[in-house]
This record gives structure tokens, C-alpha cells and sequence, in this order.
């Protein structure tokens, strides 16, 4: 009688691989087809400054809610993370958990909140 060995710590380590390269190919079809979607109207981004001192709480280290929304809509002009971070002066990772959030809102179909 021939048994098969296997060790479960390799088997679980291989399914997370093809967990993570699923999720990154899942993330690439996301950014492409926000990159075949229609270019947005951006004439509303004349209507307010990314680095207003409104858009951030005093000490400058968080978004207010002006803020957010700020960003959301950089991204509903077709702007990337790099560009919306330079514009805001928040840092890529900042920019990039904006980015997620703004996509889990409904990314071009959310609601837009108002710039008071």
C-alpha cells in the first residue's frame, strides 16, 4: 500500500498564493476598466482648491469630511493615487485607502456629498 504524504503547511501556504494573485488580478481588471470608462466631466473641479486648509482638521494630519469628498472627486476625474496625493499633500498610502473607500462608496455611481 503506497500512502501520499503531503504537508499541510505548504498546501495552506500554496492556496494563499493563489488567494493573493486571484485578489491582484481581481485589483487589475477593477483599474482597468475605471481606465475604459468614459471620461468624467471635470468642470466642476474649478469649484474648489485640494490644498484648501478646509480640506484638512487643524495640525493638517487628517482629511475632513470636505476633505474626502475633495479626494472623491479628484477620482471621479480620472486622477490616480499618486496624482491625488500630490494635490492633496497626503501621502500614497493615505491616497490609497482614500482610493478603496471611494471605490467600496460606488466609485463614479456614488453619491456626492456637498463642499460646505
Amino acid at each position: 500500500m503506497n500512502a501520499t504524504h503531503f504537508d499541510p503547511k505548504a498546501v495552506g501556504d500554496a492556496i494563499d498564493n493563489i488567494t493573493a494573485g486571484l485578489e491582484r488580478v481581481m485589483t487589475g481588471f477593477a483599474n482597468l476598466k475605471m481606465l475604459l470608462a468614459p471620461i468624467p466631466d471635470t468642470s466642476d473641479l474649478a469649484e474648489f482648491d485640494p490644498r484648501d486648509p478646509a480640506n484638512k482638521v487643524e495640525g493638517g494630519t487628517k482629511l475632513t469630511d470636505r476633505g474626502v469628498e475633495v479626494c472623491y472627486r479628484l477620482f471621479d476625474a480620472g486622477k490616480s493615487r499618486y496624482a491625488v496625493g500630490a494635490e492633496m499633500e497626503i501621502s500614497f498610502g493615505a491616497a490609497t485607502h482614500r482610493f478603496e473607500a471611494w471605490k467600496k462608496a460606488g466609485g463614479l455611481d456614488r453619491v456626492k456629498m456637498p463642499l460646505a
